[in-house]
């Protein structure tokens, strides 16, 4: 039987990443042949990324970051099982590792992006391998960029939520940040008012329907007040128009033209793992 070396056991983690005693055992079934291993080991990930294909991955790592110049950005989101592992410095590294190849080739879409070669091979292919190196299902689920004046990041502490958000010009780089923040924490589902989609629009309408006949309200004035809750649906959910958590006493709105009239946001991303 082939005696298996701490040499041969290095090298082959250095190719995969796999865990040392994964390393030892694709070795041992290998003979010693250093890409039979490769091969052994890159099967096995697939093995386990079928096997737990109906798993849910539900924790993981969001991350967002921007170009030397601020002028474009863009944001992840890998996923896994469980908290121990979204913490795990190596999952974290891999998942830097793909932010910064997305930033380094500005990828159209989360399919282009796992299309991408990192040392040789796609993406796809090394997140197969993550979960031979993790045990869990590994996903990566989500990708957006956003080109701008300014785009500034924003990741929440322990990497559940990540934000992204373009201006219209450049500001002062704690300003890009309060919006990010703002993001994060109120989770605004449109831009403006013009920017929320018809099936929201027509979703609220009906809720807002059903609360004022549930109330009793007149017949001839249900109409009214669906759409005062609207208007109040719009303060709340639509960035532009919601009050700024650090003043309230402004909009978002308000808060970007008292720096600069000119300046307001073009686009914004937000990931978070709990939705």
């Amino acid at each position: 039987m082939y005696q298996v070396s701490a040499t041969d056991v290095s090298k082959l983690r250095k190719i995969t990443s796999a865990g040392m005693m994964d390393c030892k055992k694709a070795l041992e079934e290998a003979n010693g042949d250093i890409e039979e291993a490769v091969q052994i080991v890159r099967k096995k990930g697939l093995a386990i990324a079928n096997k737990r294909s109906d798993r849910e991955a539900s924790e993981g790592a969001v991350l967002s970051k921007v170009t030397p110049d601020a002028k474009r950005g863009a944001v992840i989101v890998l996923n896994c099982e469980t908290d121990f592992v979204a913490k795990n410095e190596n999952f974290v590294g891999f998942a830097y590792k793909v932010l910064d190849l997305a930033l380094e080739n500005n990828p159209a879409n989360l399919d282009e992006l796992k299309q991408l070669k990192l040392d040789g091979r796609t993406v796809e292919e090394l997140v197969v391998e993550q979960s031979a190196n993790t045990g869990e299902k590994v996903d990566l689920s989500g990708y957006e960029k956003i080109e701008a004046a300014m785009v500034t990041p924003y990741i929440h502490p322990g990497n559940k939520v990540g934000t992204l958000v373009g201006f219209s010009v450049t500001a002062d780089i704690q300003v890009g940040k309060d919006v990010a923040m703002q993001i994060a924490a109120m989770a605004p589902v449109a831009l403006d008012k013009d920017d929320v989609s018809q099936k929201i629009l027509d979703q609220e309408m009906e809720i807002g329907r059903e609360q004022a006949t549930k109330e009793g309200k007149p017949a001839d004035m249900i109409e009214k007040i669906a759409l005062g809750k609207l208007n109040k649906f719009y303060k709340e959910s639509t960035l532009l128009n919601q009050e700024f958590v650090k003043d309230n006493k402004k909009t978002i709105r308000e808060y970007l033209q008292s720096i600069n009239k000119e300046l307001t946001v073009t686009a914004f991303k937000r990931f978070s793992l709990k939705g």
